[in-house]
């Protein structure tokens, strides 16, 4: 049945900010900040702080065209009720065209301010987002966060390029790090808010492959993302200090995956093993890049 839509009210600068997922954003504009901060090379300050503006505007373009496109989805799920166009604040056309308008302006503004390798990589990290994951990925399989996690990880290696102008082992292993950790980091939470996804018919894995299929693939993927952030050590492209940080903290992240992957079926329905890795998982990501600068910066 499709959902019912109130008469749209004139939108403020409130429902156009919350189109661009501001929380979302915070990760995102953090990792290419890092990403950046990490490359050999210094940015001029004025160039630095355009490139994380546009990683910030296509971060919020991308989230605005993901919102037009799941507005039916979003008026079902109570997370996201209250989102603009679900809760008639915004028609549809006004969101579509500010999400349009966004993705070119960062593209192009990165293009001619900073370097075509960071706009170029930007506008693939869009595309991906809501080509890929939104429109084709999300409403056909449970693996969409796995290959839509990619979008997210795109950050650290656009910072990067827009120091120093291409890519190397090291941003690469970055976009890997976050790759992993997402499926782990979201399945997390898609435990604890099933019921919205299984509502709005959206197989996320909790959905169609059970709790403990998810449980287990939380660990599976815990333990491919802890190979790849302690790789940069390991490989010698980071120095002591983030190798000894990214064991301590990835040692948390896996004694938390380990406890909601070894969690019994008949397990209780507080899920608080899950809710603690989805909180901590986030701080984690944070701590991991910041660990990564400052290694980078003292070495």
């Amino acid at each position: 049945m499709t959902p019912a839509f109130a008469a749209p009210l004139p939108a403020d600068w409130r429902d156009f900010l919350a189109l661009t997922k501001p929380r979302v954003m915070t990760l995102v504009v953090f990792t290419g900040l890092c990403g950046m901060l990490a490359a050999p090379e210094r940015i001029d300050p004025v160039l630095g702080f355009t490139a994380i503006l546009c990683i910030a505007l296509g971060a919020g373009a991308a989230g605005a065209l993901n919102q037009w496109y799941e507005s039916d989805i979003d008026a079902i799920m109570r997370r996201t009720a209250k989102r603009p166009l679900p809760d008639g604040r915004m028609e549809r056309p006004a969101a579509l065209q500010f999400g349009v308008g966004l993705a070119a302006f960062s593209v192009i503004l990165m293009g001619l301010a900073v370097n075509i390798a960071a706009a170029t990589i930007l506008a693939i990290s869009i595309l991906f987002y809501v080509l890929i994951y939104t429109v084709w990925l999300k409403r056909r399989t449970p693996q969409n966060i796995v290959i839509g996690g990619a979008a997210g990880a795109f950050p650290p290696l656009i910072g990067w390029a827009a120091a120093a102008g291409h890519v190397a082992p090291l941003p690469l292993l970055l976009f890997a790090f976050v790759f992993l950790w997402t499926p782990p980091h979201f399945w997390a939470l898609a435990l604890f808010i099933k019921s919205d996804y299984a509502a709005a018919g959206v197989p996320m894995l909790p959905v169609v492959a059970g709790t403990r299929a998810t449980r287990h693939q939380i660990g599976f993927y815990t333990v491919l993302m802890t190979v790849v952030a302690i790789a940069p050590w390991a490989l010698g492209l980071t120095g002591a200090l983030y190798g000894w940080a990214s064991l301590a903290m990835t040692a948390v992240f896996a004694g938390m995956a380990a406890q909601v992957a070894l969690r019994s079926p008949g397990a209780d329905d507080a899920l608080k093993p899950e809710k603690r890795l989805f909180a901590y998982s986030i701080l984690y990501l944070f701590m991991m890049f910041g660990a990564l600068v400052v290694d980078r910066w003292v070495a």
